[in-house]
């Protein structure tokens, strides 16, 4: 199992604590210090899709021009992973995006 984010992202703190609270290792891998592949994010995206994998509320994503957010690619990505919606956590083969309690029991 592995978890894409940003360690200083509280979204990523809060479901760190969920899978160590319930004994689940988790390998973390923090896009700043390991920056993501191209063919890793290209799972990400064929698996969830762009919707769901974008984090608009992020200050990147506002921070993109009008025709940028229209037409959000893989090269943009790959330069700006912090429009990754966290965490991404990939379990085989289903991956999930965002932290919910829901969801993660699943993993329990």
């Amino acid at each position: 199992m592995k978890m894409y984010g940003i360690k200083n992202c509280d979204t990523i703190k809060k479901a760190r604590k969920f899978l160590d609270a319930h004994n689940i290792e988790c390998e973390f891998i923090d896009f700043r210090d390991q920056p993501i592949d191209e063919p890793t994010l290209q799972r990400f995206v064929n698996a969830i899709g762009w919707d769901k994998l974008i984090n608009k509320r992020s200050t990147t994503y506002r921070q993109l021009t009008d025709a940028q957010k229209a037409n959000i690619t893989i090269e943009l990505t790959l330069k700006n992973p912090t429009l990754i919606k966290r965490p991404v956590l990939v379990t085989g083969s289903d991956i999930k995006v965002g932290f919910s309690e829901k969801s993660y029991l699943e993993l329990v």
